[in-house]
């Protein structure tokens, strides 16, 4: 999350525009930008999204970090195709405190996929970037509550290099050793789909 946020304020009409001359598919709420970040508690942009979507009955795949997502739950559940996901880079809270520092705590994440799935949501997990964690753990925690998970590992580990020297994590920047995690992460959930991007 960064320092500032652009409000689209209008983000409700210029949907309900696109749709008229849209070509149906999926549409994905939000690969770039986290679609619950705090401010939607108040603007509820994503979910006049949603409304417009619901009308249209486009299949929707929502990913976020936020537990924010569970207030849209009455409108989630009138979707008939429909996937949320939620990002776990790590099991660690003091990774997770300096590398997403205003971001919600991972319990938090783990128990939205938790309440998702019990109320039939097809729920996945995106564990991306892989930070440093105890993969078995993080299986174990979150395997109950997910139809599927996608793997990612550090894009640009460069970014990130000073954090890691600092922490003295530095193994986690060799290839080899992230390979080795993520399939530790695979083995741990063997009998659910897994994608690795």
């Amino acid at each position: 999350m960064g320092s500032f946020v652009d409000v689209k304020i209008n983000a409700q009409e210029i949907l309900q525009r696109q749709l008229k001359r849209m070509a149906r598919g999926r549409i994905i709420i939000s690969s770039v930008t986290d679609p619950y970040q705090p401010i939607e508690a108040k603007y509820k942009l994503t979910r006049q999204c949603l409304e417009v979507l619901l009308q249209h009955q486009f299949p929707v795949d929502i990913l976020t970090k936020s537990p924010l997502v569970l207030r849209d739950m009455d409108m989630i559940k009138k979707f008939k195709d429909i996937e949320v996901g939620l990002t776990i880079t790590t099991d660690n809270e003091e990774v997770r405190k300096v590398f997403e520092p205003h971001a919600p705590s991972i319990v938090a994440r783990i128990n939205a996929l938790k309440t998702l799935h019990e109320h039939g949501i097809k729920t996945y997990a995106f564990l991306g970037p892989v930070l440093p964690m105890n993969p078995e753990a993080l299986s174990k925690k979150t395997r109950p509550h997910v139809d599927s998970v996608i793997i990612d590992r550090m894009n640009y580990p460069s970014k990130t290099l000073r954090i890691y020297q600092r922490m003295n994590l530095d193994k986690w920047l060799d290839k080899d050793f992230t390979d080795d995690i993520i399939q530790r992460l695979r083995n741990g959930f063997a009998e659910k789909p897994v994608s690795i991007c």
